[in-house]
């Protein structure tokens, strides 16, 4: 005889992993026909808007704010840069550096996806306020991460 998913502790619906798990599959496919038409993947998206916020990034800031590790990072921002949005060069102080800046293109783009939370609360069907308080307590999941060294 089971435990019923109240009571077991290892039940899938009692976990928090699969529930910050699906719920981050389903964000990503909500994300998914918006960024479509703007030739970007969700990842893509991330950089994009490390780099609107904070100008020229070398890839191990970008590495950081995305929360990717570089091996992933680097052809991803090779797509971009084959995309028009983005160049990369190396650092002026430090040929060790890349550095990835945006293209007028890439920072012309910013205009359009400057729409996209819009779309993304009609996407879903919550309310603004509802989004904002996930996105709170996901981000005091991510520190308490950080706080235990595993990001």
């Amino acid at each position: 005889m089971s435990a019923t998913p109240a009571t077991d502790p290892l039940a899938l619906e009692s976990q928090v992993c699969f529930a910050l798990s699906a719920a981050a599959r389903a964000m990503v496919a909500v994300y998914r026909p918006i960024l479509e038409p703007l030739n970007l993947t969700h990842p893509q998206y991330l950089v994009m808007l490390a780099l609107w916020q904070h100008g020229d990034l070398s890839m191990t800031s970008i590495a950081s704010l995305v929360h990717l590790d570089p091996g992933t990072l680097t052809p991803l921002v090779k797509r971009l840069e084959a995309t028009g949005y983005v160049a990369r060069a190396r650092g002026a102080d430090d040929a060790r550096v890349m550095m990835v800046s945006l293209t007028p293109e890439g920072a012309a783009l910013r205009v359009v996806a400057e729409g996209i939370p819009e779309q993304v609360v009609r996407r879903t069907g919550l309310t603004l306020d509802e989004l904002t308080d996930v996105r709170r307590s996901v981000a005091r999941v991510v520190e308490a991460g950080r706080d235990a060294g595993v990001l």
